[in-house]
């Protein structure tokens, strides 16, 4: 792959009169809030994000309050965001700036690198937009633009290829106006060459773009091959109701899907559910009321969820404190959730105004 000249200064031209400059997390860029943007905005749209992020800072606007926090409040910001382990390991990673480093971010990408949840391409992310650091980042966008221009012939998911790709990203990277290069690489990615129809008439790179001179700039990046189909599960989900109309919810074991939120009883699809309810609560059922069914898509399966509402009455099985507990409908919406969760909660609470 041929590097050519002019690359870093007709991106920077591009961005000074087209680029994003009003972003939240660009008003004032500090490594906290680069760190938090951009953890956020990994597998998740700007448009996205933007509410979330907005609501997170007001909650946590420093490094000592986000490590101050419980993680279950940590968690019930970034309800809806999805990928979890986002949240828990930003958590752990304020955790340790406070603790072990004086709530300063290092001032080196392998530095950045040791914090949880941080790789080299958002450690260089942080350091370059909010401290200048001349730091090349390969994310989902830059890893676009640069496989359609040199039209990369091979996925850039295979080591030897991902490492070329590096090595380009590295050579482009400016000596000066490190921040806004970063910003200006992510940007052109994500407005102009896009997944589907980039604007290659636009496009500063266009004259030189080996992608653009094929029929088709959109088989680059080349895709991952094929998998088999994803896999499919389906589970029960119960939305236990008392005589107070509370939800019985459990939280999750830290580990696996959905750790450390608060979920439902879980039971498998061909269970009873009366027998499972009068067994593991040990309570009296006065009805249950099948809800509506739906799929849930993880990354690597699928998930068909039948909910059921079930109204009992006292439980008497004893529980671990602090792992399962009753909540109002008006309680649970403040907690850290899972999507599918959520969305049975509201359906819920809308059929019951």
């Amino acid at each position: 792959m041929q590097a050519v000249e002019n690359f870093a200064p007709r991106v920077l031209a591009w961005f000074d009169e087209f680029g994003r400059k009003n972003l939240p997390w660009q008003q004032e860029k500090t490594p906290y809030r680069v760190w938090i943007s951009e953890i956020m905005l990994q597998q998740t749209q700007v448009t996205t994000v933007i509410p979330y992020y907005h609501k997170f800072m007001a909650s946590f606007p420093t490094v000592e309050a986000l490590a101050a926090a419980e993680q279950d409040e940590v968690l019930a910001h970034w309800s809806g965001l999805g990928y979890y382990a986002r949240a828990r390991n930003m958590h752990k990673a304020a955790k340790m700036l406070v603790d072990e480093l004086d709530s300063e971010f290092p001032q080196s990408v392998e530095g950045v690198c040791e914090l949880p949840g941080i790789g080299r391409s958002t450690a260089s992310a942080i350091l370059s937009i909010s401290r200048g650091v001349q730091a090349a980042i390969l994310d989902g966008n830059v890893k676009r633009v640069l496989a359609r221009f040199h039209a990369v012939p091979t996925w850039p998911g295979e080591k030897k290829t991902e490492n070329a790709m590096w090595a380009l990203a590295e050579h482009y990277m400016p000596a000066q106006r490190c921040g806004d290069y970063t910003q200006a690489m992510m940007d052109l990615g994500a407005t102009l060459c896009t997944r589907s129809k980039p604007q290659c008439l636009i496009c500063p790179l266009e004259k030189d773009c080996l992608g653009r001179r094929t029929e088709d700039p959109t088989q680059f990046p080349i895709r991952k091959p094929k998998k088999a189909a994803k896999p499919e599960r389906s589970i029960q989900l119960l939305v236990l109701v008392n005589e107070d109309n509370q939800v019985f919810m459990e939280k999750r074991p830290q580990s696996g899907i959905w750790g450390g939120l608060w979920s439902l009883p879980e039971l498998a699809s061909e269970e009873s559910v009366v027998l499972h309810v009068e067994q593991r609560f040990q309570t009296h059922i006065h009805n249950i009321a099948p809800l509506s069914a739906f799929r849930h898509t993880f990354s690597h399966y699928h998930l068909d969820i039948e909910p059921s509402q079930v109204r009992i009455g006292s439980i008497d099985a004893v529980f671990e404190a602090g792992k399962y507990q009753w909540f109002s409908l008006h309680e649970a919406f403040d907690l850290g959730l899972p999507a599918p969760v959520r969305t049975i909660l509201t359906d819920l609470e809308n059929t019951s105004c």
